[in-house]
């Protein structure tokens, strides 16, 4: 039995690249934004793009405030 330390594989100990990450997500988010120069007719996919977009900033700038306050690891 593991007792109270909880049974983990070796891949999870890895540090994992955080800032490429956050990088990635800003270059697609901007990728997304850049989409709204397409060629159709409605709105709806500009509000999808749009909102998508702002989604993928609203995680990068909640897990870059979140780790500076030291609530996240």
């Amino acid at each position: 039995m593991a007792g109270s330390e909880p049974v983990t594989s070796p891949d999870q100990h890895k540090p994992g690249h955080r800032r490429a990450g956050q990088i990635g997500a800003v270059l697609s988010a901007l990728a997304l934004l850049a989409m709204i120069c397409g060629n159709h007719e409605g709105r709806v996919e500009d509000i999808w793009l749009i909102g998508l977009a702002a989604l993928l900033l609203i995680i990068v700038i909640g897990d870059a405030v979140l780790r500076r306050n030291g609530l996240r690891s």
